[in-house]
C-alpha cells in the first residue's frame, strides 16, 4: 500500500483506515466516534481484554501490534505517559507503511514529544502532535478540542478525523510539541479552576455554611464557569467517578512543572502539583480531579 495524503479528500472516513493504540477511556470513545463516522477502525491495547467489547461496534481488535498498524492510513496513540508511547512505538514503528500519519494524542510533555517525533521522521511517517481537551462525556459525545500542532496541509488532511471526535480543532502551531505546551497549559488551569472550587466549598464549610450556596453565588456572574458547576457538584454528591483521574492531572502538572523550570514563578504550580499529589496519596488518585476536596478537609465531604 502505498500512501499519498496530500489534501484533505483523501483522509475521508470511506477510505482511510484509522488505528488507535490504547483503549482507555480516551482511546475507547475516540475509536468509536471514528468508527460511527465511517472510518475503517483498528484497535490494539496491551491488555487486550480491555478492547474486546469494541467489536460490538463493528471496530477491529488486533492482539498483534504489528498486525493492527500495518494497513493503516493513521495511527492514533492515546497510551498513559511518554514511556509508554515510547515503548509501544519501537514495536509498531517498524511495521507502518512508510507515509503513515502518526497522530499522538497521548499527554507526554514537550520532551516526551519531541522524543517521538524523532522516531517518526527515522521511520518516514508524517507526524502530528494533537492531543485533547475534555473528558470521558465530551469524549463520548465528539465534543472533545483538539490541539493539533504539525504541518498545514497535513493537518488540513486530518481535518476529517479530528471532526469525528472533536467539536472544534485549535491549531498551536506548525511546530510538533505546540499542541502539547497548549495542553499542558490548559490542563494547569483545570487544576486551577477544580483545587479553587473545592478550597472555596471548605471555606464556606468551616465557615458554617452548606458548601452549595457558593455554587448558587457564583452561579451566572462574570466568575462562574460550567467546569466549576459541574466539579463542585461531584464535590457534593461525593461522585467521584472519573471522568479526568487525578493521577492524570498530577501527571500533566509535573510535565508543566518540567517544562517550565527556571522560566517563571513556580509558586501556584508548586502548590496545585502538591493538593493533586496529596490527594493521590490518600488514595484517591484513580478517582475523578474533585476529589482535590479530600486534600482539604477530608471530614467534610463524603
Amino acid at each position: 500500500m502505498t500512501h499519498d495524503h496530500t489534501d484533505q479528500a483523501e483522509l475521508e472516513p470511506s477510505t482511510t483506515t484509522v488505528t488507535v493504540l490504547g483503549t482507555g477511556i480516551m482511546g475507547t470513545a475516540i475509536a468509536r466516534r471514528l468508527r460511527a463516522a465511517g472510518f475503517e477502525v483498528t484497535v490494539w491495547n496491551r491488555t487486550i481484554e480491555h478492547a474486546r467489547p469494541l467489536t460490538g461496534d463493528g471496530i477491529g481488535v488486533e492482539p498483534h501490534l504489528a498486525r493492527a498498524v500495518e494497513r493503516a492510513d493513521v495511527v492514533l496513540t492515546m497510551l498513559v505517559d511518554a514511556e509508554a508511547v515510547l515503548e509501544v512505538a519501537d514495536g509498531w514503528l517498524p511495521h507502518a507503511a512508510e507515509d503513515t500519519v502518526w497522530v499522538q494524542s497521548g499527554t507526554i510533555g514537550v520532551e516526551g514529544t519531541a522524543r517521538a517525533q524523532a522516531l517518526a521522521e527515522d521511520h518516514a511517517l508524517r507526524f502530528v502532535d494533537a492531543p485533547v481537551l475534555g473528558t470521558k462525556g465530551p469524549a463520548e459525545h465528539g465534543q472533545l478540542t483538539v490541539l493539533a500542532s504539525g504541518p498545514d496541509e497535513l493537518l488540513s488532511a486530518l481535518s476529517p478525523v479530528f471532526e469525528a471526535y472533536g467539536a472544534k480543532t485549535v491549531r498551536a502551531g506548525t511546530r510538533a510539541g505546540a499542541g502539547t505546551a497548549l495542553k499542558l497549559a490548559c490542563n494547569t488551569w483545570l487544576a486551577c479552576l477544580t483545587a479553587g472550587t473545592a478550597q472555596a466549598m471548605k471555606i464556606a464549610a468551616v465557615l458554617g455554611l452548606e458548601p452549595r450556596l457558593f455554587l448558587e453565588a457564583i452561579g451566572g456572574s462574570t466568575s462562574d464557569s460550567p467546569y466549576a458547576q459541574a466539579k463542585g457538584r461531584e464535590i457534593l454528591a461525593g461522585d467521584y467517578d472519573p471522568q479526568f483521574a487525578t493521577n492524570g492531572l498530577l501527571k500533566d502538572l509535573r510535565l508543566a512543572h518540567s517544562a517550565v523550570a527556571g522560566e517563571l514563578n513556580e509558586t501556584l504550580l508548586t502548590t496545585l502539583t502538591g493538593l493533586f499529589d496529596e490527594t493521590a496519596e490518600l488514595g484517591r488518585g484513580d478517582e475523578d480531579v474533585a476529589a482535590v476536596a479530600y486534600a482539604f478537609a477530608p471530614a467534610l465531604y463524603h
